[in-house]
């Protein structure tokens, strides 16, 4: 049986090591206490994303409050890949809204790339997320006037870390990475899905960051462009960059270091695929 002060236990543990945290420090306490979730993380790795007890909650005009998150306690090493599963309506988007930035936790602690996000203020939040996380979104986001090279160049002119002398460059190289050097000129519209999410994937590379969150990215292709996709990520994952992502495909989740399900705002499974690893 859990021990009753198992929350106490964990933010202690927490507060303990904010300044030089270790993964496995986190994790041997959540098995501790919840002993149904194993052991995934290697001791002492160190955590890149942590949440500490994080709770998001809606209130509708004159409704009840929707509890997205309830207390979610999660330690994410550096240069792993994570997937996360669940039913639609289990908080899934909503932790990857916490983990960038684009929304706050109504409750409880988001650390990531080095920020405790809870504190910044809106600017400074929006520079965190340009310098440190890549979001890539199921329907592309593409803009539909800008040149698929352009897309991938407007994400540095917003952040400003790389010169602007190198944008073009920078944009070239990561076409080449994701297999579209020769779409490089053309509008979204004209490329197929599979092409659109390998750009939308570059896109998100665009500032070196060390964070990439995707929400279902091969929820919209056929299943040999998904297969692209998620080499892909793989790929990345080689190259040290740290994922999480949301996803029914099956064969993508079986690709990630550990799998997450969630329930109902919990987390209710949390999995190491030993076989993934490199």
């Amino acid at each position: 049986m859990p021990p009753a002060n198992c929350s106490a236990l964990i933010s202690s543990a927490w507060n303990a090591t904010k300044d030089n945290s270790t993964v496995g420090v986190c994790i041997s306490l959540t098995n501790f206490c919840m002993p149904s979730l194993p052991a995934v993380i290697a001791i002492d790795a160190p955590a890149i994303i942590k949440l500490d007890a994080a709770t998001k909650s809606f209130t509708p005009r004159g409704g009840q409050a929707f509890h997205a998150l309830r207390g979610i306690s999660l330690c994410v090493r550096d240069g792993d890949f994570v997937a996360v599963l669940g039913k639609s309506g289990s908080g899934k988007s909503t932790l990857l809204n916490l983990i960038a930035g684009i929304d706050r936790a109504s409750l409880g602690d988001v650390h990531a790339a080095g920020a405790e996000l809870n504190r910044l203020s809106e600017n400074e939040l929006a520079l965190w997320r340009g310098r440190n996380v890549g979001v890539v979104f199921q329907f592309f986001q593409l803009l539909p006037t800008l040149t698929i090279e352009e897309n991938i160049m407007l994400a540095m002119d917003f952040v400003g870390k790389v010169p602007a002398s190198k944008r073009r460059s920078r944009a070239q190289e990561l076409l080449r990475l994701v297999g579209l050097s020769d779409q490089a000129p053309k509008l979204p519209s004209t490329l197929s899905g599979g092409q659109q999410q390998r750009a939308a994937i570059a896109r998100a590379l665009a500032n070196d960051p060390p964070i990439i969150l995707a929400d279902e990215p091969t929820g919209n292709l056929d299943s040999e462009t998904a297969g692209a996709v998620t080499m892909l990520f793989q790929t990345l994952t080689e190259q040290g960059k740290t994922l999480l992502i949301v996803t029914h495909d099956d064969n993508l989740a079986r690709k990630a270091h550990r799998v997450i399900q969630l329930k109902d705002g919990i987390i209710i499974a949390d999995d190491a695929n030993i076989s993934s690893r490199p």
